[in-house]
């Protein structure tokens, strides 16, 4: 091998190389939350309030969307109704909504957290 078809060599492996490590930084930017999460949801009146349960890193500062289900549950009528943050221990409260109905919560995921929806339940006065 000559000195130009060796240097191009060496370039071409370290481009390979960088492509490779580029390609693998990629793949693990865009990788699936994975730890799981249970939100619920209850009611105390037109209260609403629930938690979410996980481990500690995916408990606090969670955004859960409350929705109000109008006809059959994900029907894509459903109405984003209230929201709120989790608190450290992971419990979340919209306060006195003074709305009846049926309503149902979700956790959103995040990049370590996985998202859920909880039962749907019915509020009364």
């Amino acid at each position: 091998m000559n000195i130009i078809t060796r240097t191009a060599a060496v370039s071409f492996l370290g481009l390979a190389s960088a492509a490779g490590v580029m390609i693998g930084n990629a793949a693990t930017a865009s990788a699936a939350p994975t730890v799981p999460s249970t939100v619920t949801i209850q009611t105390e009146g037109t209260d609403l309030f629930g938690s979410v349960s996980s481990s500690s890193a995916c408990e606090a500062d969670r955004k859960v969307v409350v929705y109000k289900q109008v006809g059959a549950r994900g029907g894509g009528n459903d109405i984003n109704f209230a929201s709120d943050t989790t608190d450290d221990d992971g419990e979340w409260n919209t306060g006195n909504t003074g709305t009846e109905g049926k309503f149902y919560a979700k956790v959103k995921k995040t990049n370590v957290c996985k998202a859920d929806f909880s039962p749907t339940i019915t509020a009364r006065r």
